[in-house]
């Protein structure tokens, strides 16, 4: 049995003098690496090392279902970036081994790793690994959603992340099949990036005795995965062994070299394949993270106002009926009053809480208080509206992108109907009993949102065509009020056409940036959609949007032939 210690000291590697602290003995004896943490924007940060920005960097993202073995990975790599052998009985590890079911994830948030002083041999480059928690796990798809926007953050942050080298699927070698939740972790990475990122995503296969790896090759093809393709057209892959710390004896000792050597004779390959690989610039992924963002909250603040523009014109049809029940009335200019339905705008609670957040306030909602509308919710990156996604810089003269020098660049929002400036958008915690500014101090404040409602109100003729008629010319006054309230059902329904084709720009913009625009994330939104271009009358673009629909649904029944379904 072995024994457990915590006594520090230090490990010689080239030039580089790391601190360490055994954890148990050996052989081979195992220690851990003391790190120096930090953040970039909101992702933890863990490094080894001090960062000459003279040298090269290489940057891998390591994704993979829980329990696919990405910690262990990363130990591994660290052990072969120190050239550590067989020999010398030690093991070296950043990430602890932690005994948790299957079911959850050893890392819940995105962390960074930075190893660096190591740029000789083995290799050539420092070494920047992204570890992202178990997609698919029993926290379900709301944690997926996190970890998107989380990515995002790391890739628009100043001292963030830039480009990347290789996209790394972690598979067991025990894989026959992909499964749900496997296929789910594909669907998930890959609609992040832009189209030009399939050339970089490669196959990590762990737990691997090295006979062969068909079953999981077998498999990658059957699932049709979009990776980099080898001369011989299988999947770009390498092959890892995990009993690297396992306790020597004279029983196994044979086997475990094998796997060592195996292991590093894999590693040195992974490199090669590194070094040969341009890297890609994120600037596309960064586009296709922010439009799928924008495209979410494009389509929920969509959904609010055609559900209140379709509350107006039933609110002016009841009006309608009503009316034509007092045509006398209205020929005898006669006043009369009349109950109808009123549409209004109110604030309600709504919870900010993050598993993540660290206790700031990421959650809440983005919203325009002079157009009294939800630009982005939940809005899970931003403290404040002008860090939010759905916000963008515009001339404020030209009204564009514009490149005109001199021309000063504003903040306006790219989702409220009035696309306001951020000076008209709030997150801030407020009352959401009165309708002002609130002084009462026993009134809770809170994370908040608009919503629509409808209420009873008695209004008379005179004043429903104050309500209906105000700005109106003197000629067009001279029209019945009848045909003045059917003209303006007209115009809602112009104004939510014009929303619509909007949101379809938002799914077109996703398709020509992203490596996969048929993810689950895309499709939650397409009935709504599709229902509503339907009811327009525009065949073409519905065609578009049901072909779409279709691929999924027939990918998502190739990978799961047993019925099974994973997360949406």
């Amino acid at each position: 049995m072995c024994l457990l210690f915590y006594r520090s000291s230090t490990v010689k590697c080239g030039k580089v003098i790391y601190k360490r602290v055994q954890i148990q003995s050996g052989p081979p004896s195992v220690f851990e690496l003391i790190t120096k943490a930090g953040r970039i924007g909101s992702i933890r940060r863990m490094t080894l090392g001090e960062k000459d920005p003279t040298k090269m960097n290489k940057t891998i993202l390591l994704v993979g279902e829980t329990g696919s073995g990405k910690s262990s990975l990363i130990n591994s790599l660290i052990n072969y970036a120190m050239g550590v052998e067989f020999e010398q009985d030690v093991w070296y590890q950043i990430i602890q081994d932690k005994k948790k079911s299957q079911s959850e994830s050893q890392t819940s948030d995105v962390t960074v790793y930075e190893v660096f002083g190591l740029e000789d041999k083995p290799l050539s480059f420092s070494l920047t690994i992204i570890d992202t928690p178990g997609f698919g796990n029993t926290k379900g798809s709301e944690q997926d959603v996190l970890v998107s926007e989380r990515l995002l953050n790391l890739f628009c942050s100043r001292d963030g992340i830039h480009e990347i080298d290789a996209v790394c699927l972690v598979v067991k070698a025990t894989d026959c099949r992909l499964s749900d939740r496997l296929m789910y972790v594909f669907e998930s990475v890959v609609s992040l990036f832009g189209k030009d990122i399939e050339r970089n995503i490669v196959a990590l296969i762990t737990n691997s005795h090295f006979f062969n790896a068909d079953n999981v090759l077998t498999a990658l093809r059957d699932a049709n995965v979009m990776c980099a393709k080898d001369k011989e057209d299988q999947p770009v892959h390498f092959i890892f062994n995990n009993a690297q710390k396992t306790e020597k004896n004279v029983r196994n000792k044979l086997a475990l070299k094998y796997a060592w050597e195996s292991t590093q004779n894999q590693m040195s390959q992974f490199a090669e394949f590194l070094n040969s690989t341009k890297p890609q610039d994120l600037t596309k992924t960064v586009k296709v993270l922010n439009a799928r963002i924008s495209l979410t909250a494009c389509f929920h603040n969509l959904q609010e106002r055609v559900e209140f523009i379709e509350q107006q014109q039933r609110v002016i049809k009841q009006t309608q009926e009503a009316l034509k029940r007092h045509e006398q009335d209205m020929k005898d200019n006669k006043d009369f009053e009349v109950e109808i339905h009123e549409v209004f705008k109110c604030k309600e609670p709504i919870s900010e809480r993050r598993w993540w957040a660290l206790g700031l306030n990421y959650g809440g909602a983005v919203c325009c208080e002079v157009c009294q509308e939800n630009c982005h919710h939940p809005c899970t990156l931003a403290w404040y509206p002008h860090h939010c996604e759905v916000l963008q810089y515009k001339c404020s003269e030209c009204n564009t992108k514009c490149k005109v020098p001199g021309h000063q660049k504003q903040l306006y929002c790219m989702v409220c109907t009035g696309k306001c400036h951020v000076s008209s958008h709030v997150k801030e915690k407020q009352c959401t009993q009165c309708e002002g500014e609130c002084s009462d101090p026993k009134h809770p404040k809170t994370a908040w949102k608009y919503v629509s409602k409808t209420r009873n109100v008695k209004m008379t003729i005179q004043e429903m065509k104050d309500m209906y008629e105000k700005g109106k010319e003197e000629s067009e006054k001279k029209v019945s009020f009848l045909e003045t309230l059917q003209k303006t059902i007209d115009e809602l329904q112009k104004e939510k056409y014009q929303w619509l084709e909007d949101c379809f720009g938002y799914v077109v913009q996703l398709e020509k940036n992203a490596l996969k625009v048929d993810s689950q994330t895309t499709r939650v939104h397409l009935d709504f959609l599709i229902m509503k271009i339907n009811e327009k009358g525009d065949t073409e673009k519905a065609a578009k949007l049901e072909e779409m629909k279709s691929k999924m649904d027939n990918k998502k029944k190739k990978s799961n032939p047993r019925g099974a379904s994973y997360p949406i």
